[in-house]
């Protein structure tokens, strides 16, 4: 089986996909803490001590070393304040970016969870927003500003490399409801997701980039996929949303 790595495995979303993707794929999961093992463990994956705040680009490179795969699914989760939000989410991520790049051979692909609206708000809302959209938008800046702020700077950096190849996926706040299976993918406006969902629409995108033996280039390379869930019948299964919007190339530009 294909080999992924899960940087910030001890998340939710995180722990989630791992229980969806250990069927199909053998995981590393790389966490900061040995306390997160037994979680780690029972979710299906191999637990590692890979702290990303403190993890040089070499340590990173290593653990990548024979990986198809690479999920980014680290993040501060609020805590520390701005200082450590930047840490994590953004240099933490072009950590992992340079190591990526400096590896031999065929690069893993990376899949980069960011959030929906991650933008440069200076600039005009994007033309699909509806007014509702627009104060949505608003509303979460002013909130977690500092987060965004951070996911931009990481997104735009993976935006301009052509080392190996990526996928961002984008979802709306974060439920803890269950999972749906059901989603609407590609270019969305404002709204919120389950976090199971999120875990199966990586789970789809693995599958999709490695198939086989793991060197087929994934066809969602150089997306952002925004996701969110609009119920009232409007969503559609997650693995026939993930192959719509990978087929129509239809996501967010980085912006």
């Amino acid at each position: 089986m294909a080999k992924l790595v899960v940087v910030g495995g001890s998340g939710k979303v995180a722990k989630l996909f791992s229980s969806l993707a250990s069927k199909h794929f053998t995981i590393t999961s790389l966490v900061r803490s040995r306390d997160h093992f037994d979680a780690i463990k029972q979710a299906g994956a191999t637990p590692e001590i890979l702290d990303i705040e403190n993890a040089g680009v070499d340590e990173l490179k290593r653990a990548f070393e024979g990986a198809q795969g690479v999920l980014f699914a680290a993040g501060a989760g609020g805590k520390g304040g701005k200082e450590r939000t930047k840490k994590v989410d953004e240099e933490g991520a072009i950590k992992v970016f340079d190591a990526l790049e400096q590896l031999s051979g065929r690069k893993p692909y990376l899949v980069l969870i960011s959030a929906l609206d991650t933008r440069d708000t200076s600039q005009k809302p994007p033309a699909h927003y509806t007014e509702k959209d627009i104060e949505g938008s608003k509303k979460v800046h002013k909130a977690i500003g500092a987060y965004y702020d951070a996911k931009l700077v990481a997104d735009q950096n993976l935006s301009r490399r052509t080392a190996f190849p990526w996928t961002i996926v984008r979802p709306g706040s974060l439920l803890d409801d269950d999972a749906t299976g059901k989603i609407t993918a590609g270019q969305t406006g404002m709204g919120s997701i389950t976090r199971g969902d999120v875990a199966a629409t990586i789970s789809a995108l693995f599958d999709l980039a490695l198939q086989g033996d793991g060197s087929a280039p994934p066809a969602a390379k150089g997306l952002a996929i925004d996701m969110i869930q609009q119920g009232k019948g409007k969503d559609v299964p997650v693995r026939e949303a993930v192959e719509a919007a990978v087929d129509k190339r239809e996501g967010s530009l980085v912006v």
